[in-house]
């Protein structure tokens, strides 16, 4: 949220698209930091179920390549690891320009292929690495589609995130197997890395290099 607040400019920003939120992450911390009304779109009706309710956002049953929004109706799009969900990623972008208003701001954060040796767990489940590498799109692959689409780069960084205090913690949510290349390895490389990283001597915390790119519609 601290990333986002010091990219875009806060009192320009009531109305928000979260879009692929899933179960509603970030929607309430976008709602609150922004004091803005935050819609949550997501393809799966399974996950915005599981989303908390808060009075500041709304959810909506949509995917990123038809968003069930009105042109120019929000001035901020919020997306995060959800790129390589898209099935049409040029015409997610065209999707996301239509829907914010000139002048507004498309934040992305995301995982690339390229970086798949500085994710934390890869060291602990070896078939990992080449998953991320053919499933997770390269960050100038990223901001090109975007581009490509009218939308001009202001800040590209990354952001260094704890995702857990320690490794038993680390081990307790790896084990829900919720990333899908986790789930797409090996049942017994899996228990194998599983155990590995609950062995792991080194003290937390661990954490997770994500990359943030920030645009802004032309």
């Amino acid at each position: 949220m601290n990333t986002v607040a010091a990219h875009v400019d806060v009192h320009g920003v009531r109305r928000v698209l979260d879009l692929g939120c899933g179960t509603g992450r970030f929607s309430e911390g976008l709602a609150r930091r922004l004091n803005a009304n935050v819609i949550g779109a997501d393809p799966s009706m399974k996950m915005l179920h599981e989303a908390y309710s808060h009075p500041g956002v709304s959810w909506v049953c949509g995917s990123a390549e038809s968003i069930p929004l009105e042109t120019g109706s929000v001035d901020l799009v919020f997306i995060s690891m959800a790129f390589h969900h898209f099935t049409d990623p040029a015409g997610a972008a065209r999707e996301c320009r239509r829907v914010l208003r000139e002048g507004g701001w498309l934040f992305l954060r995301t995982s690339v292929g390229e970086k798949a040796t500085v994710y934390p767990y890869v060291p602990y489940f070896p078939a990992s690495r080449a998953l991320i590498e053919q499933r997770l799109p390269s960050l100038e692959f990223q901001c090109g589609v975007f581009e490509a689409a009218s939308f001009r780069i202001l800040y590209s960084g990354e952001v260094a995130q704890e995702i857990a205090a320690d490794y038993p913690t680390y081990a307790d949510k790896l084990a829900l197997r919720a990333d899908s290349v986790l789930v797409s390895i090996d049942d017994r490389e899996f228990e194998a890395g599983i155990a590995a990283v609950r062995a792991e001597k080194r003290p937390g915390p661990i954490v997770e290099p994500i990359d943030v790119v920030v645009f802004r519609r032309l």
